[in-house]
């Protein structure tokens, strides 16, 4: 292809090299920028030519205009100050941002932030990658080990700002697409953990049962201001009915924690059994905000069994009749309505998202603390584990995947499927035994 006034194109194999002259540096040498263009194979060869004389001319005026960075001289500490101030903050949800700078500062960063965004390889990106692994980190003076998904959460957010900069005509390529964190040789299954349906029906007859409460001696000060000693003393304790009603909710709807609290009581349909989900709270440098769920598809209605309903209900009456009897100490919304949450906390405010975390534990512990057969005690895991019960236990009993997506708020299908890979194998193993077993049957 010809030069052209102020840029030249070079054909290399199926792309094209656009190079622009800006001037001479101060040893007379010319300052060439360049880039490339790669043709959309859905165009005809006419559409082609002129998209890349309209990406040439951008080119060149960007070039001239100085709005062009040299991905060879700017490292990616900058880049990724740039990104946030002039990508991020437009384009990502707060609490997404606010993810993504956490893990940038604390772990890339200090690792390859020094290093220029155009010089970056893929084989910086795997040698960072394996550096974690060996080093790992520390938390509350506890050494841990980088989980696989964490390398995989960091690669997908380096790739992310690559992206950019490659729009940007920063950098030629995207480094990421070229190389994959280290895959996990644990021999684990799954990171899943879960209750089984055992597990699960024991967990739900401890929420009913009362537990005996240890209090240590210790002082207290009386309405006038006067020290008093108490004693050591036990007192027979029920789990509240609100959480009882969330870790319902979490196990029967496989709700997530952010669900969970930014639920209201309009959210309730008690005519058709079902709860809508429409928002999500987080925590956001330090504070906690609600907002609308990060994917459309996490906006959903679930219907949920007529036990959690009739266990709504009851929360609902004890709840309304709690908020009279503190009158003017509950708290109210911006209108000026009395707050109108599931989950509270003693004057109607929001449930903290740490609270049910701590009890679920907490609930945990005193049963297993309770039971003297290490074989009846359930396995400690995390408060996301009632979700992924939910989906375990439906999965086994053959509901379908597409169904199950729907009810977990999942964008794709194949999030499902990635997670629940366990429970589906099973599920295959089963199918496979069920066709060995009929045809065995007839032979």
């Amino acid at each position: 292809m010809a030069i052209q006034k102020g840029y030249s194109i070079v054909k290399r194999g199926e792309t094209y090299r656009v190079s622009v002259y800006i001037g001479k540096d101060s040893d007379g040498k010319q300052i060439k920028k360049t880039t490339t263009f790669k043709p959309d194979p859905k165009l005809s060869a006419k559409k082609n030519e002129l998209a890349l004389e309209k990406f040439a001319i951008d080119f060149e005026k960007k070039a001239k205009n100085g709005l062009l960075f040299d991905g060879d001289k700017m490292s990616f500490s900058d880049f990724c100050k740039k990104w946030e101030n002039e990508y991020a903050i437009y384009n990502l949800e707060e609490t997404t941002l606010s993810g993504y700078k956490g893990i940038l500062e604390r772990t890339i960063l200090p690792e390859i932030g020094h290093l220029k965004i155009g010089k970056i390889t893929p084989l910086h990106l795997v040698a960072f990658y394996n550096d974690l692994i060996k080093k790992g980190y520390d938390r509350n003076g506890i050494h841990k080990e980088y989980s696989f998904s964490s390398l995989q959460r960091y690669h997908a957010i380096i790739s992310t700002v690559m992206k950019t900069a490659v729009q940007w005509q920063i950098i030629d390529s995207n480094p990421c697409l070229k190389c994959k964190p280290p895959k996990d040789n644990k021999n684990v299954e799954s990171d899943v953990k879960y209750f089984t349906l055992e597990e699960a029906e024991r967990f739900l007859e401890a929420l009913g049962k009362s537990y005996t409460a240890t209090y240590k001696a210790h002082d207290r000060i009386d309405d006038t201001g006067k020290k008093y000693h108490v004693e050591a003393y036990t007192e027979e304790r029920t789990i509240p009915l609100q959480l009882q009603v969330f870790f319902n909710l979490a196990l029967f709807g496989g709700l997530r924690r952010g669900e969970n609290i930014a639920l209201t009581w309009s959210d309730i349909d008690f005519t058709n059994n079902t709860v809508t989900i429409n928002k999500s709270t987080a925590n956001l440098d330090g504070k906690q905000i609600t907002k609308a769920p990060k994917n459309k598809s996490s906006n959903r209605i679930i219907t949920l069994p007529t036990t959690v309903m009739h266990l709504l209900k009851r929360h609902k009456l004890d709840q309304r009749n709690y908020r009279l009897s503190i009158g003017d100490q509950w708290e109210r919304d911006e209108n000026g309505d009395p707050c109108d949450y599931l989950f509270t906390q003693w004057n109607g405010s929001q449930m903290n998202l740490s609270t049910p975390y701590h009890a679920f534990r907490d609930i945990l512990d005193k049963y297993n603390n309770a039971i003297e057969d290490p074989e009846d005690r359930l396995p400690v895991i995390p408060l996301h584990g009632l979700r992924h019960t939910s989906a375990t236990l439906l999965i086994s009993q053959n509901i379908d995947v597409r169904t199950v997506s729907g009810r977990l708020g999942h964008a794709q299908t194949s999030t499902t499927m990635n997670i629940y890979a366990h429970s589906l194998k099973k599920l295959d193993e089963k199918a496979s035994n069920t066709l060995e077993d009929l045809f065995t049957k007839r032979a």
